[in-house]
């Protein structure tokens, strides 16, 4: 009889599963279903299940290359923050518990605690963060070449200065919040999410065992999604500079802020083709040159996450894929659901 593999085939694997590092946890996305468990200060581990489908699979005309890049990117920062807030509210219910045990004579706070934070909500606080991103990584490069460089009428030397300042914007900024003690655990979260996608990928078993094995830099990462759009902005950005002074005969500062800021989210598109197409030939020279610069970058990224990290991993995805998860807590902890 043939031996039968739960090796899983390389289409299914491109992009079905993705996750986060959030506060003391971890989300995990599946095209059903997203999963958040948080270890809590006692050792249980509190779990937010919701359902959930991608506006990509509800309208499939949106579906197209480019296109579904940017509203996937969009909807995961959009996710991710109500998660992450999922996270905060866990970790401020411990740190309550934990004055009131102090405290014991202290009269508790009559306050309605609101659970979890609304779309409309997530939506503000990532078009706070946009601006204040773009005004970092993409606004300021272009100045600081416009004002300290006389390379404006050169579009491929410009965009070349413009990127290198924004690309040690970038590393300078994961490298001080990465010094930060919070952040480290953080990202040894997130290695705990890279192992335990990878223990998936491979058809294994998803224990602690498995998953403690694997390599904790993973190509389809956030960390290597932005690292792209960093180098693909360079080389978009230097073509339409060219086409401009082409058609317009010159080209300023104020043309460029108001053509390249508008279409980040074009090259961000361009870059989930990118990562998406290296993932269907992973072992080949060209991908692997291609994803080197973001795996390296994970190596700031992520950390070595212990076996309790992992057993949160894991449970987060079993729950998002609606597997049994319950067999891995022992009775004393308790998990809640909310959809």
């Amino acid at each position: 009889m043939k031996q039968e593999t739960n090796q899983i085939s390389t289409e299914e694997k491109i992009m079905p599963i993705g996750g986060q590092a959030v506060i003391e946890g971890v989300m995990m996305r599946s095209p059903e279903r997203l999963a958040t468990a948080v270890r809590r200060s006692d050792g249980s581990v509190e779990l937010k299940i919701q359902e959930y489908q991608s506006l990509i699979q509800q309208k499939k005309w949106l579906n197209i290359p480019i296109l579904r890049g940017a509203i996937t990117l969009i909807e995961v920062m959009i996710l991710g923050i109500k998660h992450l807030n999922f996270s905060a509210d866990v970790a401020m219910k411990d740190a309550q518990e934990a004055e009131e045990a102090k405290n014991p004579g202290k009269k508790k706070k009559n306050k309605k605690q609101k659970d979890g934070m609304s779309t409309l909500s997530a939506f503000f606080s990532i078009s706070i963060a946009l601006i204040i991103g773009l005004a970092l990584f993409f606004a300021s490069p272009l100045i600081l070449t416009t004002h300290l460089f006389n390379l404006e009428k050169d579009a491929f030397a410009f965009n070349l200065v413009a990127g290198f300042i924004r690309i040690t914007f970038f590393l300078t900024y994961i490298y001080l919040i990465s010094l930060m003690k919070d952040v480290k655990r953080l990202f040894q979260y997130h290695g705990a999410e890279h192992k335990t996608i990878y223990a998936f990928e491979k058809g294994l078993d998803l224990t602690v065992e498995n998953a403690r094995k694997q390599n904790r830099l993973h190509p389809r990462c956030g960390t290597s999604f932005l690292v792209m759009v960093l180098l693909a902005s360079l080389l978009f950005f230097s073509v339409l500079d060219s086409l401009i002074m082409l058609w317009y005969g010159k080209i300023n500062l104020f043309i460029r802020l108001i053509t390249h800021l508008p279409l980040v989210p074009v090259v961000g598109g361009i870059s989930y083709e990118l990562i998406k197409a290296s993932a269907r030939k992973p072992d080949h020279p060209l991908v692997k040159l291609f994803i080197a610069p973001g795996l390296a970058l994970q190596r700031i990224t992520t950390q070595e996450p212990d076996d309790s990290m992992l057993e949160v991993a894991i449970i987060a995805l079993k729950a998002a894929r609606n597997e049994p998860y319950e067999y891995m807590l022992p009775q004393a902890q308790a998990v809640s659901e909310a959809s």
